[in-house]
């Protein structure tokens, strides 16, 4: 088999190719990014040698990259996005681009090619928010309810993958998933940066007042459900992936200042960002009861996997937090 990544230098798309070539080695993988700021190939320095391993630079909002890339493909799994929410309400132009546009260019190739499965990996966010003391939950069948152009855009990129499934026949499945944190992941998100501020003695900025709530998935077991869509998901179905443990972002943070051993004095409360959703929660008993799947990690030993594994690759997340990235993080976090 012979799969395409697109994404594959950022985050879960790296992750995702780890677990990948691990648990399917005799399959090839081409991982195709674009390189952007939260595209790494250090993410995948031990494995650039395996020879079932290519990568390909490349834009999926270029049609040209697109079809040179899909050449000899049978799968595509579709990972590549701009993703940061804070990032996309100062500029939602490259979220439009990456996440629509790019979108519609990878379905638009993929059904020339006539490839046999096509997996779109999407967010919870698109549902939109949840009341703080209610007990819904996000499923299959919750109405979509963007609230942030990042959210809008992923909404629009799963409406056009149900399209081409509709109106080309286009074999398609779509994943959404709840809040993914775990090794690789670029230090701008809420748990990564958290650490790594704090290994480098510093705080860590809290929106409003921490209370929002998120249901956290630890990466690998993302991977391990997008591997049972795969095998076994029905073509032109949705899937939810989440892990039932809707935490509240400060709890998060005391967690991890828990372990390591730092006090609450290192919490920055700073100015809350526009239109910030209040609670996400996922259902995923469909992929549960119909594929078999489970996490096979808990929260907190899958926060104590996270720390160890940022306390001992300093030299890959300090890289990360240049000069330039200090800027946005004086821009993005205002003090109260």
């Amino acid at each position: 088999m012979r799969i395409l990544v697109t994404g594959g230098a950022g985050f879960i798309g790296s992750n995702f190719i780890h677990y990948w070539l691990q648990n399917h080695s005799s399959d090839q993988i081409v991982n195709f990014d674009k390189l952007t700021y939260a595209g790494n190939l250090e993410n995948l320095k031990n494995i650039r040698n395996n020879e079932n391993y290519t990568f390909v630079k490349g834009d999926i909002a270029s049609s040209k990259d697109v079809t040179q890339a899909m050449k000899g493909i049978d799968i595509v799994i579709n990972f590549a996005a701009e993703t940061h929410v804070d990032r996309s309400i100062l500029d939602p132009a490259p979220f439009v681009i990456t996440n629509v546009v790019g979108t519609q260019v990878l379905l638009d190739a993929a059904a020339k090619a006539k490839i046999k499965h096509f997996h779109h990996v999407s967010t919870d966010e698109v549902f939109g928010a949840l009341d703080l003391a209610s007990r819904q939950k996000f499923s299959e069948e919750t109405n979509y309810n963007p609230r942030s152009p990042y959210a809008a855009t992923k909404a629009a990129s799963d409406h056009l993958v149900r399209a081409y499934f509709a109106t080309y026949n286009l074999p398609v499945t779509i994943s959404n998933c709840s809040n993914n944190f775990g090794p690789y992941q670029f230090p701008e998100k809420l748990i990564s940066l958290s650490i790594t501020n704090l290994l480098e003695g510093k705080k860590v900025p809290v929106y409003g007042d921490g209370l929002y709530v998120r249901d956290w998935l630890y990466v690998e077991d993302h991977a391990s459900a997008i591997d049972l869509v795969l095998q076994k998901g029905k073509i032109g179905e949705t899937y939810c992936i989440g892990q039932d443990n809707d935490i509240a972002n400060i709890e998060v943070i005391k967690k991890i200042l828990a372990i390591l051993a730092k006090g609450e004095s290192m919490i920055e409360y700073v100015k809350d960002r526009p239109g910030h959703d209040r609670r996400y929660a996922m259902d995923a008993t469909r992929i549960k009861k119909e594929l078999g799947w489970h996490a096979k990690y808990d929260f907190d030993m899958a926060l104590e996997l996270t720390i160890k594994w940022y306390q001992q690759n300093t030299k890959w997340w300090k890289k990360l937090k240049d000069r330039k990235f200090e800027e946005y993080y004086e821009e993005q976090y205002v003090k109260r």
